[in-house]
């Protein structure tokens, strides 16, 4: 039970298949009291049902607006007082920015992805320091493509770079207050938003033919990588990011 009587945050669930969920079902097996975010009302209704089969509370959390970051925090102080971990797994582009040449990204899109899947890593960070009293550690998803060039992934490489330096910038300043910030960097897995990449399916066969383990990875196996982050056994570790893909980035030609 590596999370017994922790509380955590989980962002970013959409379904049974994402890797927010792998999360949730074992930081739940693990001991945790979750709590799970949603956008809107329209994914409420999707996201109820799961939680109820971890006994997660739900909270509504759109993280382009500052006011439902801070209200969200702000139930979370009162209810529970603290929290000993946060798994942040929000990112998201326009489906036409994820096909093609980068080059022909949009202004409105590059702003929207950073955003999303950058930025709101710093502000979820800042409301968590507040409520994380004894510490804790802040946990994100990145890829390979923030590293090297993946066909079509495009303007979400060019965030989750962005996001994987503001885990070291993070881990940094939260430091002090004995906050431990890191990243995934997790292998293709066949969720709802990795298919809206242009020769998704390709990608998953060429890891499979060529990463060490000769498979593709599963939302368990980031899970369970994520509850270590989370729990003590990681309380060295800040500002890393891990890969989680198989042994696919160690290879060359």
């Amino acid at each position: 039970m590596l999370l017994k009587n922790k509380v955590g945050i989980i962002l970013g669930v959409a379904n049974a298949d994402s890797i927010a969920w792998g999360c949730a079902t074992h930081a739940h097996q693990e001991g945790a009291k979750i709590i799970l975010s949603y956008l809107d009302n329209r994914i409420k209704p999707r996201i109820e049902p799961l939680a109820q089969t971890i006994h997660a509370d739900v909270r509504e959390l759109d993280v382009t607006s500052e006011k439902s970051v801070k209200d969200f925090f702000e139930y979370v102080k009162v209810e529970y007082g603290k929290v000993d971990f946060i798994i942040h797994s929000i990112a998201f582009a326009n489906k036409e920015e994820l096909r093609g040449k980068y080059v022909n990204t949009s202004r409105d899109g590059f702003t929207l992805a950073l955003q999303i899947s950058a930025f709101s890593l710093v502000e979820i960070a800042r409301y968590a320091a507040e409520v994380m009293i004894t510490g804790g550690s802040i946990t994100t998803m990145s890829y390979m493509g923030s590293e090297k060039v993946v066909e079509s992934y495009n303007v979400m490489g060019v965030a989750k770079a962005a996001l994987e330096a503001s885990v070291r910038y993070l881990a940094k300043d939260l430091g002090p207050q004995n906050i431990r910030v890191n990243a995934i960097s997790a292998g293709p897995i066949n969720t709802l938003a990795a298919r809206g990449i242009g020769g998704f399916s390709k990608v998953l066969h060429i890891v499979k033919d060529k990463a060490p383990l000769r498979r593709n990875i599963t939302i368990d196996d980031v899970g369970k990588t994520a509850c270590f982050l989370a729990s003590d056994y990681s309380s060295g570790i800040t500002g890393e990011v891990i890969h989680v893909d198989a042994g696919f980035n160690i290879i060359g030609v």
